[in-house]
């Protein structure tokens, strides 16, 4: 009896010390895919300030919730059991629909350095109202984004895992997704607001320096969210421009990839650390380039819809 009892307790612990590690290889995996994916997140977290420009202060964390349940559920719904299904059965696919993603996000940054020098007549300065055509169209384009750059962070890192059960993989990616989506929009939600935190500091602080700081802020946070706007349109060709790089270079077309790479080894020679900088460069002429190529096709095939 106690020999049976003994064994029991056996089996128990081997159960719980197999789970341990299985939890402490899932922590390890998920921090080893999230640090893969940081360059995707910063260019996330810059590309979104962008869509709540123009809209009233009381707009700002509600237009960010939907972006963000949106986020949350292209990479839990859509994102990842896409990811684990392609994975399975057919890797092939997974460089040439990262592409065609990459196509997208230079013909929206294309689009808005167009609109740098012809604005659509909407954006004539005009505070939009809650539930308007304006609020859902920037609402339903910041989630379109952020399902290609999600893509990305997801492919980043569902590549990064080792061999692993099926259920670790989908265990990681959850989290990676998760975390991720907190953190940039928290992170984008703290920006968008910092100028309600300095009125804060300014009116109700007792500390004189604490009033020139919130002063500070409140004044210099359109400048931030205006450049912010212009980091996330140059953030999109630099990520469309690295993904059509790569992929081509997955897909055998060699000559892209290592111009850029020779330039930058090149530019990282002449000048420490710059060398991430000229990669960054050359992506981003690439995706503005192509982007310039496809904002007519889009425009003609938008028409088109629109006539039937």
């Amino acid at each position: 009896m106690s020999s049976g009892l003994l064994a029991l307790l056996d089996d128990v612990a081997l159960i719980a010390k197999t789970a341990a590690a299985s939890v402490d290889d899932v922590a390890g995996m998920t921090a080893k895919a999230g640090s893969k994916a940081a360059g995707v997140v910063i260019d996330d977290a810059a590309v979104t300030p962008r869509y709540v420009l123009g809209f009233s202060p009381a707009r700002e964390i509600p237009i960010v919730w939907k972006i963000a349940k949106g986020s949350i559920f292209n990479k839990l719904v859509i994102l990842l059991p896409g990811a684990l299904i392609l994975s399975q059965f057919a890797p092939w696919a997974i460089t040439p629909i990262l592409m065609a993603g990459g196509l997208f996000l230079c013909f929206e940054g294309a689009e808005k350095v167009i609109e740098l020098f012809r604005p659509h007549e909407e954006d004539g300065g005009e505070v939009p109202e809650p539930g308007t055509d304006l609020e859902k169209t920037r609402v339903n384009s910041a989630i379109k984004t952020d399902l290609i750059l999600s893509a990305e962070i997801m492919a980043i890192s569902l590549s990064s895992l080792p061999e692993s059960p099926l259920w670790e993989q989908a265990v990681v990616l959850a989290a990676v997704g998760v975390a991720i989506t907190a953190g940039v929009y928290g992170a984008v939600a703290l920006i968008v607001k910092a100028d309600d935190i300095g009125l804060h500091l300014a009116e109700n602080s007792g500390s004189g320096a604490v009033k020139v700081f919130g002063r500070g802020l409140v004044r210099s946070m359109p400048w931030v969210l205006f450049a912010l706007a212009k980091i996330g349109m140059v953030a999109m060709l630099w990520v469309g421009g690295g993904i059509l790089l790569h992929g081509s270079e997955e897909l055998g077309l060699h000559a892209p990839a290592e111009l850029v790479h020779h330039l930058s080894e090149a530019a990282g020679h002449a000048v420490p650390f710059v060398g991430w900088l000229a990669t960054a460069v050359g992506s981003a002429v690439l995706g503005l380039a192509v982007g310039f190529c496809l904002v007519p096709l889009g425009h003609l095939v938008s028409r088109l819809r629109g006539s039937h």
